[in-house]
């Protein structure tokens, strides 16, 4: 009885230590079968791009598939709730950004998943300007002037977006509000879809990424004015930042991978530790720039954190703009 007992104390002690293995083990084996990354938008988009580009490394470089699912729909909505009601076995994340992590808490009153509770964060990947431009024929060189312009016309400019409530469409609403200007929304299903009325001149700005206005802007069919964050981009570096212009303006477009909350901690250091070493790469970074976009290296925790700033200060935008969806 005694031998028993004394078996059974050796055991609980040594407990822990085995858990510990098995938990190591457990990050160091992942993954042993192909990885879901689940983007929350169409094919094509600069989220699209950067999954397939970091998809592509962490494919050869662990030698299990790494794919990408696009599920649009609801401005990210569906496809950040496929994950966040996924297994948490680390074969399914998603790539969100600032729209379907931070923007879309504001503006669902009744969203079927809550980011910070129901998903864990790994890292943000990268980070961003979007660019203010103009038709050409607005007389406007510069954001002073559009401003002047705006205030000497209320309610005549209209500016584009990608759609209602939409992070294009609040980065507008931030500088009407802190330029007390009135300009008036036209939403248009993805930012694509708006570039027409743009270059026909239907519509006098825009934001978006610098990619998707670099060809018209190369033309002189479009006009660059200016970047939405505090200070220039190294990418975009002959372009001031509106900041210059509207104290306190930023906007900044991010993009970072999540995991379905109750993913092992190993999981996501060995996920967060391979992303690292796919950022570092060359030829990424010179792709990055191409994107108008920088690579961004930190903890879970700083994605944590980020992301919990980025949903009080555009909550704060969707209220003060009283933006609403249907």
């Amino acid at each position: 009885m005694h031998d028993r007992v004394q078996i059974i104390r050796v055991a609980l002690v040594a407990l822990p230590g085995l858990l510990l293995i098995d938990r190591d083990a457990m990050g160091q084996a992942w993954p042993t079968r192909t990885v879901r990354i689940v983007v929350p938008f169409t094919a094509g988009g600069t989220t699209d791009i950067i999954a397939r580009l970091i998809s592509q490394r962490l494919s050869e470089a662990l030698g299990q598939q790494f794919i990408v699912d696009n599920r649009a729909g609801a401005g990210g909505v569906l496809g950040m709730d496929v994950v966040a009601k996924a297994a948490p076995d680390g074969y399914t994340v998603v790539l969100g950004s600032t729209s379907s992590t931070a923007v879309n808490v504001g503006l669902y009153p009744k969203m079927p998943y809550d980011p910070q509770k129901d998903l864990a964060p790994i890292m943000q990947v990268a980070s961003g300007p979007y660019v203010l431009a103009v038709h050409p024929a607005l007389p406007a060189k510069n954001v002073a002037q559009l401003i002047a312009l705006a205030k000497s016309h209320p309610g005549e400019l209209n500016f584009g977006s990608s759609g209602n409530g939409t992070a294009l469409h609040l980065t507008a609403e931030l500088l009407k509000s802190m330029t007390k200007t009135a300009m008036v929304h036209v939403p248009y299903k993805g930012a694509s879809a708006a570039m027409p009325d743009l270059l026909s001149g239907q519509t006098q700005f825009m934001f978006s990424d610098m990619p998707l206005f670099a060809p018209y802007v190369k033309a002189g069919k479009l006009r660059a004015l200016a970047v939405t964050t505090a200070t220039r981009s190294a990418q975009l570096p002959d372009l001031p930042p509106i900041s210059d212009t509207v104290p306190g303006y930023e906007a900044t477009s991010w993009y970072g991978f999540m995991a379905p909350a109750g993913t092992s901690r190993e999981i996501i250091n060995r996920m967060n530790a391979e992303v690292r070493k796919v950022l570092r790469l060359p030829d990424i970074r010179a792709r990055y720039s191409e994107l108008g976009i920088e690579p961004i290296e930190g903890t879970p925790e700083q994605y944590g954190a980020y992301i919990a700033a980025e949903i009080k200060r555009w909550g704060a935008v969707i209220k003060s703009a009283q933006v609403k969806v249907d």
